[in-house]
Formats: C-alpha cells, structure tokens, sequence
C-alpha cells in the first residue's frame, strides 16, 4: 500500500467491534486517536482476536474503508506504553503489518530522515 509522504498512520491499539461503519469509526478515530478523519490521516483498527483490521481514511471526496482478514494467524501491533491508546507508525510498518512480519524481530538498519 503506497501512501503520500504527508499521511500519518495511526493505530488505535484497543480491540474495536469491527460492524462498526463510517460514521462509528470516524467517532473512534476522533475519541481514541484524536485526529478528526478530514485531516487526511490513515486510521486504523483491529478487532479482539487481532485477525481483521480496517482502515478508514478521507481521500478528498469521502470516506474509504478498507478491510483485510487473515485466514490463519494475527496482525500484530508496534509495542507501545501501558496508557497509550494509540500507536503513530510509518508506511514501512503498514507493510509489515499487512504482510504479516514479526515486529519484534525485525531490526532496521541506520538511515538519514529529514527532520520534520
């Protein structure tokens, strides 16, 4: 999945009820993340056994919804602290995420990144 270099992703890093549809996961990204879904920023939400995800976004025109379920196997998460409700990650750990690669093991090599 390939994103601007603007879009911020965020993960809400509680269980969400996934029937949940545009309007109700607008008003999660509002409560739990804190950024309204008109900002352009990708959200996303797992539900309990972490085996569908769904991500919701305003690509200019609308609301998108997307969803993914594994057929074996969980999403996992980037390690966050105990009161976090949410997690800002990168594309690079979208991919992984989506692909299925163990976080934990993963080990990235120095790079230059532009000071924002």
């Amino acid at each position: 999945m390939t994103t601007p270099p603007t879009m911020k992703i965020y993960a809400a890093l509680g269980a969400t009820d996934l029937r949940k549809g545009f309007d109700g996961l607008s008003a999660l990204a509002l409560s739990v993340v804190g950024h309204d879904t008109s900002t352009g920023h990708l959200f996303l939400f797992l539900n309990r056994s972490r085996t569908q995800l769904r991500a919701l976004f305003w690509d200019g025109t609308g609301l998108c919804v997307f969803s993914k379920r594994l057929a074996s196997g969980t999403f996992e998460l980037p390690a966050a602290d105990a009161a976090a409700r949410s997690v800002e990650i990168d594309a690079e750990t979208l991919s992984m995420i989506l692909a299925g690669i163990e976080l934990g093991s993963v080990r990235r090599r120095k790079r230059f990144r532009m000071a924002a």
